[in-house]
């Protein structure tokens, strides 16, 4: 079997960049229907990304939850030549503030169910994560804190195990509602409360 071969080089990137991240948006398992998968190592670049997402049914929801402050989202490849294995680790640490009831039973139904996940950067990258496989919470805490300036709210760590890295999502503009480009019809919607 033929392996992929490298079809680009790289140049030193400008230092524009700015690390986290700014939302996430959760999709409910079952409701992403199958996309065309981007195909790393072919060409143009454009075909490295997702240019719609599709989701079913038609009245089918993006949760967003707006992040500020040390939140996270890191990919390790890992490759075994004696297995001829590779699969991609995704790890997805937020933290939201406040304590309410409606807060908990949102994580309580997050660590129960598997969403996938789109990231958005706060270097206005899309990437959608647990695409095949979903997410899993593998750790939440509930913090009330201990001094008045300590953090009341919630910290969940998901991960995920995908056969590539996180697919980049093509969008017409990092603002406003039409963020995310979704194929479902007239009623689906991004619900940020």
């Amino acid at each position: 079997m033929a392996c992929e071969l490298l079809s680009h080089g790289l140049l030193d990137d400008c230092q524009s960049n700015v690390g986290g991240i700014k939302a996430i948006y959760f999709i409910n398992s079952g409701n992403l229907l199958t996309q065309p998968l981007a195909n790393f190592g072919q060409t143009p670049d454009t075909s490295d990304q997702l240019n719609t997402i599709t989701l079913a049914p038609l009245n089918t929801s993006l949760y967003k939850y707006e992040l500020k402050g040390a939140n996270s989202f890191e990919q390790t490849i890992t490759s075994s030549r004696e297995n001829g294995t590779t699969f991609v680790e995704q790890t997805l640490t937020f933290t939201t503030k406040g304590l309410t009831a409606t807060q908990t039973r949102q994580m309580k139904l997050l660590a129960f169910g598997r969403p996938q996940v789109i990231i958005h950067t706060n270097s206005n990258k899309f990437l959608l994560a647990g695409y095949e496989n979903g997410m899993d919470v593998t750790t939440g805490t509930i913090s009330n804190g201990t001094a008045f300036g300590d953090l009341v709210g919630y910290t969940m760590t998901l991960q995920g195990m995908e056969p590539i890295p996180a697919n980049h999502i093509n969008v017409n503009s990092p603002y406003g509602a039409t963020e995310i480009k979704l194929v479902t019809g007239n009623t689906s919607q991004i619900i940020t409360t």
